[in-house]
């Protein structure tokens, strides 16, 4: 394939090619084949008698063909993963070139059969010209082989590249501890250290936790309990900070604490809520958390109070955060996670959905 680089994949990385054992691309390869063989009886129609033996002729063929390449290919991809990309990808089409030329092969020798047995020399439904029709299939499979493994390729290296960019964005919001949380979180406990030096020692742990998480590998799943933790120690830096003016209500105790979800997700919208909402108000005010679970799918809902119409606005940077959130969602739970935003003059609401999937021991 061209414009492919070289080298070799990783041990235990997956081949681009996509798992043609999975249910989905199963019903794609029959639809398409389908829709193919559709194509190629309108193309030859002569009249409707002659439309309906062609269709039922060409699906019966192709679906033949594009199952047992499917197989094929399902069986070898483990083994094609180890490989560079080069040599998997001429190996795929050696693969899908041979198969069509076996399946053609085992068709003409069945045409033969049936026409000596049963049928007779005059049918429409079996090629009579052997090396013609083997030279037609082997022509085409190849360019079709082709056109396939490139579109494989390029959907891959582009998923790749999406997935890079949402990585490098994921570890950079990681790694952007705002200044002015760190600064006052030092200077809490450098004042705690007078006053009250377990809570300070306590706050110290508490800091080291929170960076200790924030600089970990952004593609590490944890626990949906461990998630809620770090945004407590989250809470309880920051609780030092602002005293009686931060509350915050968790209706949790209904979601399933073992789910597997990407790590830092909570905590950047419980950091938004107090940065964006809570410092705003003179008085400060009440953020809520609450989870629930419905048909599989858990929600997590943060909701906090904004200052009223007039007075000082939230500050710029929420959407930032809710973007890497949403994209890190969109990419773990593909078409099943969402991130809603709601807002009113009085309140802030951020709700994610997600897919409830558990940890198997």
């Amino acid at each position: 394939m061209a414009n492919e680089p070289s080298g070799t994949i990783e041990t235990g990385r997956e081949s681009y090619l996509p798992d043609l054992c999975a249910g989905r691309s199963v019903f794609a390869v029959v639809l398409i084949a389908e829709l193919i063989a559709i194509s190629l009886s309108l193309v030859r129609y002569t009249s409707a008698e002659f439309f309906w033996t062609d269709l039922t002729k060409s699906s019966l063929f192709l679906l033949w063909i594009s199952l047992t390449c499917a197989a094929v290919l399902c069986i070898a991809r483990p083994h094609l993963g180890k490989l560079s990309i080069q040599k998997a990808t001429v190996i795929s089409l050696l693969l899908l070139v041979g198969t069509a030329t076996l399946v053609s092969e085992a068709t003409y020798l069945l045409g033969q059969f049936l026409a000596v047995q049963f049928i007779g020399p005059d049918n429409n439904l079996f090629p009579d010209r052997h090396v013609q029709f083997l030279i037609q299939i082997i022509g085409i499979s190849t360019i079709v082989s082709v056109i396939v493994l490139r579109y494989f390729y390029v959907s891959y290296e582009w998923k790749r590249n999406v997935e890079a960019e949402a990585r490098s964005r994921i570890h950079a919001l990681q790694a952007r501890i705002r200044p002015h949380f760190l600064f006052n979180s030092l200077n809490t406990i450098a004042e705690l250290t007078r006053s009250n030096p377990e809570r300070a020692e306590e706050a110290v742990e508490d800091l080291a936790d929170l960076f200790r998480v924030t600089l970990g590998d952004a593609r590490t799943r944890i626990r949906l309990k461990e998630e809620l933790e770090i945004a407590r120690i989250y809470q309880r830096i920051e609780q030092l900070r602002l005293g009686d003016r931060l509350q915050v209500v968790w209706n949790v105790a209904d979601i399933p604490m073992r789910t597997q979800l990407p790590g830092l997700l909570v905590q950047p919208l419980l950091e938004n809520a107090i940065y964006h909402g809570i410092e705003n108000l003179p008085d400060g005010g009440i953020v809520t958390v609450d989870g629930s679970v419905d048909n599989g799918i858990i929600s997590i809902a943060v909701t906090n109070p904004l200052p009223a119409s007039g007075r000082k606005t939230p500050r710029d940077g929420n959407r930032q955060a809710l973007s890497n959130v949403r994209q890190r969602l969109e990419l773990a739970y593909p078409g099943q996670a969402s991130v809603d935003v709601q807002q009113s003059p009085e309140q802030f609401r951020v709700c994610l959905k997600f897919p409830a999937q558990e940890q198997t021991e």
